[in-house]
C-alpha cells in the first residue's frame, strides 16, 4: 500500500519500516557481524533475492520502482540506523558501495548439473534446443547452462529432478543421441554482486584466489556481460566456507 501511495503522489522517497535495519552484505548465519549494506539498485536487489537473500516482497518494489522513486528500508526499533537505500539501476554516483566493490554475497544449496557431451557438437543445430525440450515437458525450470565446445551443463534444483533423474537421463541420451551424459549432485551456487565489478581488471581473479587459498574447489563459472555478478558452483559442504572466503577478500 505504501508503495503504490508513494508512486500515485510521486514521492521523493518511500520509507518502508521494517524490524531490520536493511539488508547485511551476506548471511549473519554464515559470516559474522557482516557489513549493512547502504546503498543498493533494483537490479542488484534482483540479484541477490534470486538466490536466497531475504528481501522485500515484488509487490512493495514494483510500483515506487516503475516511478523511480528510491526505498528506505527503516529499522523501527532502531530508528536512528540509517538502514538500507534502494536506488535505481542509473542512481549509482561514484561514492556507491562504500569503497567495496562488491554489494553483497548470495547462494543456496543442493542443485544438480546434468553434463551433456557430444563429438562435434558445434557443429550441429538444436541439440541444445532438445534437451531443454526434456525439462520443458515435465515442467521443470532452468537455472543456468553453461557451455563448451561439445559439451553444456544444465543446472537445476536438486528438488525438481530428485524422482525422475534418471528417466531425464535416458531421455536425453536418445533425443540428443549423446555420448554421456553424467548427472552431479550435491553442489551449491554462489553470486558475488555488485555493478561497480564492471570494467574492473582482477575481480574475478581476486575472487577465484580467495576460495583457492581456501581449498575450495569451483565446479562452474558463470558471468553475464553486464558484468554486474560473478556465479560460482562449489560442492555443498564448501558452501558456507567459501561465503566467507569471499567475504574477507572484498569487504574492509
Amino acid at each position: 500500500t505504501g508503495a503504490i501511495i508513494s508512486s500515485v503522489m510521486g514521492a521523493d522517497i518511500y520509507e518502508n519500516w521494517t524490524d531490520v535495519s536493511g539488508f547485511l552484505i551476506a548471511d549473519p548465519r554464515i559470516v559474522n557481524n557482516p557489513k549493512q549494506i547502504k546503498k543498493i539498485t533494483y537490479q542488484e536487489l534482483r540479484e541477490l533475492s534470486y538466490m536466497g537473500a531475504s528481501v522485500l516482497h515484488e509487490e512493495a518494489v514494483f510500483p515506487v520502482r516503475q516511478a523511480g522513486i528510491p526505498i528506505n528500508i527503516r529499522n523501527t526499533n532502531d530508528p536512528e540506523n540509517p538502514g538500507t537505500l534502494i536506488i535505481g539501476d542509473d542512481q549509482a554516483g561514484e561514492d556507491y558501495a562504500n569503497g567495496n566493490v562488491i554489494t553483497g554475497i548470495a547462494g543456496k544449496k543442493d542443485f544438480s548439473f546434468f553434463y551433456i557431451h557430444k563429438e562435434h557438437m558445434a557443429n550441429e543445430v538444436g541439440t541444445v534446443k532438445k534437451a531443454l525440450e526434456v525439462f520443458e515437458n515435465r515442467g521443470i525450470s532452468i537455472d543456468h547452462i553453461p557451455s563448451g565446445i561439445d559439451s553444456f551443463t544444465i543446472v537445476l534444483p536438486s528438488e525438481s529432478v530428485e524422482k525422475v533423474s534418471h528417466e531425464i537421463v535416458e531421455e536425453l541420451k536418445a533425443k540428443c543421441k549423446t555420448d554421456n551424459v553424467q548427472v552431479y549432485r550435491h553442489i551449491s551456487l554462489i553470486t558475488t554482486v555488485g555493478i561497480k565489478m564492471a570494467y574492473q581488471p582482477g575481480i574475478s581473479a581476486k575472487l577465484f584466489t580467495a576460495l583457492g587459498n581456501n581449498d575450495v574447489n569451483i565446479r562452474m563459472i558463470d558471468q553475464g556481460s553486464s558484468e554486474i555478478n560473478i556465479i560460482v558452483a562449489v560442492e555443498d559442504k564448501d558452501f558456507e566456507k567459501a561465503i566467507r572466503a569471499i567475504y574477507d577478500a572484498f569487504i574492509k
